[in-house]
């Protein structure tokens, strides 16, 4: 489904500031691949991320998903193909407008518009039936402003708005750091639940080991712009969180320094 082949990245080139994040990353992701990703502070995982939505474009290299080349795909015109969860629950909705209208938004991407009633009677029985997933209450409240939702609730609707279409990839960024741990659980096993129902391929950052071991059926460690470790199956279902610090001090010759990773 995902074939990322060879990507290098700089920023800032030829400046005092100039920083190489990706440096030959290859990466491929089979049809249907739930893969979690970890890494310290600049290994280059958002940066994959963002590659991929089309935010930045490589230097070399290339992506390709579901055998169609993306690589210099304009953002707006590969959003039809991606969902994508934001770290910040307040960036993937529109907070001025009802909950329905978000959703409707996100049931028209990669569609043509045209003047109708903007949600029909069908629609809203659907967006009824995927709210109630959520189990939220959200489907009473159709007609409610986003801006008077939780955090939790609103990235709970992101993702919800995400995988509507069915996309042929999802996206998480870090997509629970900013919930409380109760509330990040819910967001996680609602992931698991919308990813597992709708036979996605998604491809899930995280910074807390115990939930890249937990959620998944793959889970890779990237270092300095590249994959190091790629862990399946049973392995993967094996792992404790010293075994992943362990590898990581074995590839990278120093020990894991990433605070919010260790206290998760």
């Amino acid at each position: 489904m995902l074939k990322i082949t060879d990507l290098y990245k700089t920023f800032n080139p030829n400046t005092v500031n100039e920083k190489l994040v990706l440096k030959g990353l290859n990466l491929e992701l089979k049809d249907g691949d739930f893969v979690t990703v970890i890494g310290g502070n600049g290994a280059g995982k958002s940066t994959m991320l963002n590659m991929i939505a089309g935010v930045y474009f490589p230097d070399q290299g290339s992506i390709v998903l579901d055998g169609e080349d993306i690589t210099y795909l304009p953002e707006y015109k590969r959003a039809k193909y991606l969902g994508r969860v934001f770290q910040d629950p307040m960036m993937g909705t529109a907070s001025n407008m009802e909950i329905q209208e978000n959703l409707a938004l996100a049931y028209r991407r990669g569609k043509k518009r045209g003047l109708s009633w903007g949600i029909t009677k069908e629609e809203k029985e659907l967006y009824v039936e995927k709210l109630k997933v959520l189990d939220l209450g959200l489907e009473t409240r159709l007609t409610s402003k986003v801006g008077l939702l939780s955090g939790g609730q609103r990235q709970a609707l992101t993702l919800l708005m995400a995988a509507l279409r069915k996309p042929k990839l999802l996206l998480l960024d870090e997509h629970t750091a900013a919930l409380d741990p109760k509330t990040a659980d819910k967001v996680l096993e609602l992931s698991e639940q919308i990813i597992r129902d709708n036979a996605l391929t998604a491809l899930m950052i995280t910074h807390n080991m115990k939930n890249a071991i937990q959620y998944g059926n793959r889970l890779i460690m990237m270092y300095e712009g590249r994959v190091v470790y790629d862990v399946s199956g049973e392995e993967k279902r094996n792992l404790k969180v010293k075994d992943l610090l362990e590898k990581f001090q074995s590839v990278s010759g120093a020990e894991f320094a990433n605070d919010r990773m260790m206290l998760s």
